[in-house]
């Protein structure tokens, strides 16, 4: 039942982008960060929907052609530019294991690629609130079924995500559902009725229960620093405050003596053997970069050629569990200042925005948005530095939509400087330091 379900869905998404390529770029999202076929325990489980709505979204960009944008170029894009061709190329002049490099390339092509080809695509408010509302759904249905659990089974048992996806393991999908629930806030502060307010709320709260109970540390020290810059970059900001401050450490409180055991090991490290594996790691990455500057060793570096050569102790060998360390080991100096500079440019563009939008009330989503892609990125940078997900595709996501919006809002603040001079009034300056630099 649920392979036809799939196929129906499937289907009428096929036929929607067609008809515009907005619900292609939809679509891709949704198969990528959902993966609903995993969902499916028949022929759709393993069928190649991700390949097919990727063609279909490549022939409705030539069939509409003349409805597409201009790319945007800027910081941004250009080092996200570089990078997609950097990362192809480690893989070919000091691989471990030349064979393997392939799989986990496409891979990580295939999302940086897909987030700039949707560029020529996402150009409207409606396009963005879409895509925040896929990716709501698509890790929210992940992250109010694990807090529901959390709470039904005291926090006793993990969290775990779809498999053979970025999210499958606990901390994995502990940090995406982090990474959602800033997106979940901004809807919220855009609704309109007041049952979609308080589903809001609990679908935050549900999602933050579900991060707590995957029993990550690096997921704790995400939730703590996203809640605060959260409120600090929100509206009503009490509101907000009540409900961090009451139900955040009540769901801290409720756990059982396992999670709180495990958080303890934060301040002993030390003498923790998952802690001290994942630092001999980040010392091999370290000296492989050091000897092969300022090319890395390709996407096989998690592996015991690279750990005999380079590791502190090679009888260890483990993937970087870290976001800044894996892209150090795999792509270099380069790849790291690449990987790094991304995100940074959009962080100063989404910074712009907010101070640009400050005072037009007619933007205000905008600034809501721009500073919530903020708070996700900040979750992004605190539980990536112990993960391996370099390649994950939500936070380029929030590339996406903070480059998409600066345009969206630069076309309207020009709007408005035509009818301010229209009107005889001092126009808008859309030359100010909000457009230009990086």
């Amino acid at each position: 039942m649920r392979d036809l379900i799939m196929l129906a869905l499937f289907s009428l998404l096929i036929w929607k982008t067609m008809k515009e390529p907005i619900w292609g770029v939809l679509g891709w999202v949704w198969m990528g960060v959902m993966n609903p076929h995993r969902l499916a325990y028949g022929w759709a489980h393993d069928a190649p929907w991700s390949m097919v709505i990727a063609l279909a979204l490549f022939l409705s960009l030539i069939v509409h052609r003349d409805k597409l944008t201009r790319f945007p170029v800027n910081g941004v894009t250009v080092l996200l530019l570089i990078w997609i061709l950097w990362i192809g190329v480690s893989p070919l002049i000091h691989s471990f294991y030349p064979e393997r490099e392939f799989a986990p390339w496409s891979r990580a092509f295939k999302v940086v690629l897909m987030v700039l080809v949707s560029m020529l695509v996402v150009q409207r408010r409606r396009d963005l609130d879409w895509l925040a509302l896929v990716l709501v759904i698509s890790i929210g249905y992940y992250g109010l079924k694990g807090g529901l659990f959390t709470i039904m089974t005291g926090g006793a048992a993990r969290v775990w995500g779809p498999e053979g996806s970025f999210i499958e393991d606990n901390n994995s999908l502990a940090l995406a559902t982090i990474m959602t629930v800033p997106l979940i806030r901004y809807l919220q502060l855009q609704a309109t009725k007041r049952w979609q307010r308080h589903l809001a709320v609990v679908a935050m709260l549900l999602c933050m229960a579900s991060a707590v109970g995957s029993q990550s540390r690096g997921a704790f020290l995400a939730i703590l620093a996203m809640s605060f810059f959260m409120w600090l970059k929100s509206r009503n900001k009490l509101p907000l405050a009540l409900v961090v401050l009451v139900a955040l450490p009540l769901i801290f409180v409720f756990m059982p003596d396992s999670w709180t055991d495990r958080m303890e090991t934060i301040k002993t490290y030390d003498q923790d053997g998952s802690a001290m594996g994942r630092i001999n790691a980040w010392q091999t990455a370290w000296r492989l970069a050091v000897d092969l500057f300022p090319l890395g060793g390709g996407f096989t570096v998690p592996g015991p050629a690279a750990f005999a050569k380079y590791a502190p102790d090679p009888t260890i060998p483990l993937t970087a569990h870290s976001i800044y360390f894996q892209a150090l080991g795999e792509h270099g100096f380069m790849g790291l200042f690449l990987f790094l500079g991304i995100f940074f440019l959009t962080w100063r563009r989404a910074t712009k925005l907010i101070r640009a939008t400050k005072n037009v009330p007619e933007l205000q989503w905008a600034r809501d948005l721009a500073a919530m892609c903020q708070v996700g990125l900040i979750g992004y940078a605190t539980g990536g530095a112990f993960l391996s997900l370099v390649y994950f595709d939500m936070p380029y996501y929030l590339v996406l939509m903070v480059v998409a919006l600066d345009r969206i809002v630069a076309r309207e603040m020009e709007a408005r400087s035509k009818a301010a001079v229209a009107a005889g009034a001092r126009p808008v300056n859309v030359h100010s330091p909000y457009w230009g630099g990086t």
